[in-house]
């Protein structure tokens, strides 16, 4: 009984860890695709799951939350493109621009702390 209990606060231990953890990373891999060009949320998608050989791909939902949160930010910019059928593009803006510049000295500290760590094992 106590085994189960205290699995079961392990997996849900773990799942908030990774949804926390994985929703920055993706948030700054969209920031980082979008400064290459414009994309729609399946090609943002399949970007990732390119990278990751499948292995760190959110749900469509979870993308395009990811998307609304960013453009509430006013770090991307949606459109409307016309293509076999409507689809909605998304756009650094200029803050995203230098949002993306902070965040990528934030990326280079932490890598830099994971390899010291690494080193150190």
């Amino acid at each position: 009984m106590y085994g189960e209990l205290n699995m079961d606060r392990k997996d849900r231990a773990i799942r908030k860890f990774r949804k926390e953890l994985r929703s920055g990373v993706y948030s700054y891999l969209i920031l980082k695709f979008l400064k290459t060009g414009e994309l729609h949320g399946y090609a943002i998608r399949k970007l990732l799951e390119e990278l990751s050989c499948g292995k760190f791909v959110p749900s469509a939902g979870a993308l395009y939350d990811i998307l609304k949160s960013l453009q509430k930010q006013g770090l991307v910019e949606s459109f409307w493109v016309m293509e076999t059928r409507p689809r909605k593009c998304y756009r650094l803006t200029n803050l995203g621009e230098e949002v993306l510049v902070e965040a990528e000295k934030e990326v280079r500290l932490i890598g830099e702390i994971l390899n010291k760590l690494e080193v150190k094992e």
